[in-house]
């Protein structure tokens, strides 16, 4: 089927962030296709409207995405924008998903008003952060910090970390710099320290899988190196069952033909984390992603995950 004609109906969160990238989407779609209408469609979600509590307590990172899908389904929209890094590793059937242009820098960034880096934080200090992910790391690294959780929106922990709640708070880099505020990030964690989440700074974008029209004209706006990443990342998730309940990352690096994937898995309170890395030929990704995410399960990985679920 030819690539979509006539206009594009994007269903997106109502956050300052979510409506940043989903006009980014947009944009690009109206310049390289000027004879399509684009629409924005608002909604918020249930991950939205829930901010007294860590996401791994009130259904997981599926909480950003369930009402957009709904949305595609009741054809209320056409297509979705999300960050990659919140869409389960598996969709449900009928829907497809693909890569939206570049990352952006993948890491996590130091945000502090009067501190320069973790390493410079007084014993004791108090530092922000919504995901299990990095707070797995960062305790393992840094035990004399006091780590705590922040949820709501950019602007929103921001302005709690100028009111001195917390002495730093830790956000993607992506986010700060797709809302313009790159000068509040003082350092970024290097991914030695804390592995980003999987397919953290790329915007992934879904749709029935029926529509062959959208997935033509997206198709465009595919940028290899970052699909091929993103590919490997989500088929090592899919293997560990990566969801906001799990302290699990993932990094790609692809040059040329050539990828190195590392991962993580480990223990909320950082007392035991496992790490390892692979690396082959871009053409064989997912089998890398997945090879990953076996050998990460059989060097404690597993141990890890049993535990996790007698806690919940």
């Amino acid at each position: 089927m030819s690539p979509v004609h006539g206009r594009i109906r994007i269903a997106t969160r109502e956050s300052q962030l979510a409506l940043r990238q989903a006009n980014m989407v947009a944009d690009a779609i109206r310049a390289r296709n000027g004879e399509l209408t684009v629409e924005l469609v608002g909604m918020t979600t249930r991950g939205d409207q829930v901010l007294d509590r860590p996401l791994a307590q009130v259904g997981g990172k599926g909480l950003f995405v369930k009402e957009l899908e709904v949305a595609l389904a009741e054809d209320r929209a056409d297509i979705a924008v999300h960050s990659l890094k919140d869409v389960p590793m598996e969709l449900p059937p009928g829907f497809a998903l693909t890569t939206f242009g570049e990352r952006e820098e993948a890491g996590d960034a130091f945000v502090s008003v009067k501190h320069a880096s973790l390493e410079a934080l007084p014993a004791g200090a108090i530092v922000g952060t919504s995901s299990l992910r990095r707070e797995c790391q960062l305790r393992r690294a840094f035990p004399r910090l006091d780590f705590r959780p922040l949820r709501g929106n950019v602007n929103t922990r921001l302005a709690k970390l100028d009111r001195q709640e917390y002495a730093a708070i830790i956000l993607a880099v992506a986010g700060l710099r797709r809302l313009g505020f790159e000068d509040r990030i003082r350092a970024v964690v290097p991914p030695s320290v804390s592995l980003p989440a999987i397919a953290q700074g790329i915007l992934g974008i879904e749709y029935l899988a029926a529509r062959t029209d959208l997935a033509a004209t997206m198709a465009a706006f595919v940028h290899r190196e970052t699909a091929i990443a993103a590919q490997a990342e989500r088929a090592l998730g899919r293997v560990v069952e990566g969801s906001c309940e799990v302290p699990l990352g993932g990094l790609a690096a692809v040059s040329g033909e050539s990828i190195r994937l590392e991962g993580f898995i480990g223990l909320p309170d950082g007392t035991r984390l496992v790490r390892l890395d692979a690396h082959g030929d871009v053409s064989e990704a997912h089998a890398i992603g997945e090879a990953l995410g076996k050998k990460l399960l059989a060097s404690g990985g597993r141990e890890i995950l049993d535990r996790l679920r007698r806690r919940a």
